[in-house]
């Protein structure tokens, strides 16, 4: 009889459960639509769905939509998940999903979303549960734009002035849990949807526990009252102890994002591809990653993200070779006697980015390559140096995407005030590429242009590639089932176990 009660009140004790988070920020707006910060978008995650997702391998899956075909080369059509509820227990429909693509359009809504959608021509519900995307040309991105979380029609229609509705405060979505608490400058609270969709969540609360500075999160951590942090190479290799480890389990996996030494390319020292070739064999990635990160990384060989359809299966590779790069410096004309010198320029405020300046300074003196260091604060930055193109070399870094937009950095036409072709990158045969990925929606082809595109932009330097810093996660041992993958951990949360 004990045992049977045991097994009846199993589940409640699951869903008494509390999931401690910290956010280092208050969101501004929950709603997928104007969420541009990351507590935004972190809690916006919670509570709104798309038509589709990432699972854990990267590969797009149903979400709010359980299948879709292309009827044609411009034309989507998404069949939905029967049964998916609001917050508020009104149905969702495809009359949803075809208000939220309005609203993006609408001279009311200022949202960065809204390129997202520049090739649809329309949206429309042929009925409850069937809605038609039509294109104005066929779009590698046609089906992954629907990632974008769906709001519910009959409460936002009704709004005058989206930017400023209390709806962006207190949101409904279909989402695996609901907003219980939001405080200015103070804590966030999540309950779990019992109407969801998939599952209700095994955890019944997540707790965000505002904490701004990075310092006190981490003791928050050490003092484990909190499930889930990030740690940097330097306190998880001098700053934890045993018990720290056997309470956490340690994710490692790799980052999201690659720094670079990128080359202006209008400038004269830079136009010929042996200087850039000699500049980036004398580098010692590996040597940086040591330093900077306690090995805590990965060399990166090139533009796109390891593990996704546009990553080469054998990237092509830059050895460190110091000596050829002398022998390649003096066939350019530069020796003891005249040496090649140039500026890195790079921001103040981050302290890993200054520091592998000054270990890149020190190795191209070894080969007696001349470098000065000019760095300032992000802003000054950005307005005096990247936007007007003042500088020899820069030190920065870019996000890596699960599907990368190459045209942005690469494409020619991104040489512009404004673009992020920061660099000057012109290459016919990438421009031609970039253009012929976008317009096709079999994304086989698409990855074997993206590899294509990825061993034409590496032999040519625009960039010394540097490195990829791993994402360095705890998470409390006592929450099953934890699977890392290319996405992260946090991928399978509503079947998180925390006893």
């Amino acid at each position: 009889m004990r045992y049977i009660l045991l097994l009846l009140l199993f589940p409640l004790f699951l869903l008494s459960s509390t999931l401690h988070l910290s956010l280092g920020a208050n969101p501004s707006r929950i709603n997928p639509l104007l969420a541009t910060d990351s507590a935004s978008g972190e809690i916006s995650g919670w509570i709104f769905n798309g038509l589709v997702k990432f699972d854990k391998d990267a590969d797009i899956v149903g979400d709010l939509a359980e299948s879709w075909e292309f009827e044609s080369p411009t034309r989507l059509v998404f069949h939905l998940r029967r049964g998916v509820k609001w917050h508020d227990g009104r149905p969702f429909t495809a009359h949803d999903v075809a208000f939220t693509y309005e609203l993006t359009k609408s001279p009311k809504l200022f949202t960065p979303y809204a390129s997202d959608f520049r090739y649809v021509k329309s949206v429309k519900a042929r009925d409850d549960h069937t809605v038609e995307v039509d294109y104005k040309e066929p779009y590698y991105k046609a089906l992954s734009i629907w990632m974008m979380g769906i709001l519910p029609r009959h409460l936002w229609e009704k709004v005058e002035d989206p930017m400023t509705s209390p709806l962006n405060r207190k949101p409904i979505g279909t989402g695996p849990y609901r907003l219980e608490r939001l405080e200015n400058s103070g804590d966030v609270v999540l309950k779990a949807n019992p109407d969801y969709f998939e599952h209700a969540p095994n955890i019944d609360t997540i707790h965000y526990h505002f904490i701004p500075d990075p310092t006190t999160q981490f003791l928050m951590l050490k003092a484990r009252k909190l499930d889930l942090g990030s740690l940097t190479p330097l306190q998880i290799e001098k700053q934890i102890d045993r018990g720290f480890k056997e309470h956490y389990r340690i994710v490692r996996l790799p980052g999201r994002g690659y720094t670079y030494l990128g080359f202006n390319l209008k400038n004269d020292k830079f136009k010929d591809p042996n200087v850039r070739r000699a500049i980036d064999m004398a580098i010692d990635k590996e040597q940086l990653i040591r330093i900077l990160f306690f090995s805590y990384g990965k060399v990166c060989h090139g533009p796109f993200m390891p593990g996704t359809f546009a990553y080469p299966e054998d990237p092509p590779k830059s050895p460190y070779d110091p000596e050829k790069a002398k022998r390649l410096l003096k066939e350019a004309g530069y020796d003891k006697k005249n040496p090649l010198s140039f500026t890195i320029s790079t921001n103040a405020n981050n302290s890993t980015r200054l520091y592998a300046a000054q270990i890149i300074q020190y190795q191209l003196g070894k080969i007696g390559v001349k470098v000065k260091i000019r760095a300032m604060e992000w802003q000054a930055f950005l307005n005096t140096v990247v936007t007007p193109r003042r500088y020899e070399a820069i030190l920065l870094g870019w996000s890596l995407g699960l599907i990368p937009d190459a045209y942005a950095l690469w494409h020619s036409d991104s040489d512009k005030l404004g673009g992020f072709n920061l660099v000057g990158y012109h290459n016919g045969e990438v421009d031609r590429l970039i253009e012929e990925a976008e317009r096709t929606t079999d994304m086989a082809k698409v990855g074997k242009l993206y590899r294509k595109m990825f061993a034409l932009i590496a032999a040519d330097r625009p960039y010394v590639f540097l490195y990829i810093p791993d994402s360095i996660t705890v998470v409390n041992r006592r929450i099953t089932p934890i699977v890392p993958s290319i996405i992260g951990i946090m991928h399978n949360q509503i079947d998180w176990i925390k006893p």
